[in-house]
């Protein structure tokens, strides 16, 4: 048993260490500028369906807010703020604002477990090694996206988003 913990925590740091050096590795100039609360357009996606289903793309959701959480079926913080997102979801709907989930550097089964778990019925998109999360300039999860109705970024929290910070970072994306 010792064993096999142990191989999955050399597992996880290796996939870290990857994930950082993309990160440090790769001219994304995106990254750049949202690290220094800059509003740029947020980089297109397209993204297998965790449950299946049309892809998930960013293109798909342009004229709405679109809060773009990259989460991981490991990630305890991620767990604590699932419950959140998926009442935003309910509470937004049809109000020109969505969320959309990001797995990123996952297994898909782990994945599909934890989003069941959770009760989240919102859109999650697949993304297994990371090539998104290294587009947005995410270096753990979990870390969230405000993008506005244009498709640009507004706001970047990382970690949990406080529940007081999440429908008043929706209302700026509407507003922009």
């Amino acid at each position: 048993m010792r064993l096999i913990r142990a191989a999955a925590v050399v597992g996880v740091v290796a996939l870290a260490a990857v994930l950082g050096w993309r990160l440090a590795h790769q001219n994304n100039a995106t990254a750049k500028a949202v690290l220094h609360n800059k509003i740029v357009p947020a980089p297109a996606f397209r993204l297998a369906r965790l449950g299946g289903g049309p892809p998930v793309t960013l293109a798909a959701l342009r004229g709405q807010a679109v809060v773009i959480n990259f989460w991981a079926s490991d990630c305890g913080p991620c767990k604590q703020e699932m419950p959140m997102l998926q009442s935003a979801a309910q509470r937004w709907a049809g109000k020109g604002a969505t969320v959309v989930g990001i797995d990123t550097v996952d297994s898909r089964g782990a994945a599909k477990d934890f989003a069941r778990k959770h009760g989240v019925t919102y859109a999650i998109g697949y993304d297994d090694v990371g090539e998104i999360a290294t587009r947005y300039g995410v270096a753990f999860t979990p870390t969230t996206f405000f993008v506005d109705r244009r498709g640009r970024i507004v706001k970047r929290v990382l970690g949990p988003v406080p529940s007081s910070e999440l429908d008043a970072q929706i209302r700026r994306a509407l507003r922009t």
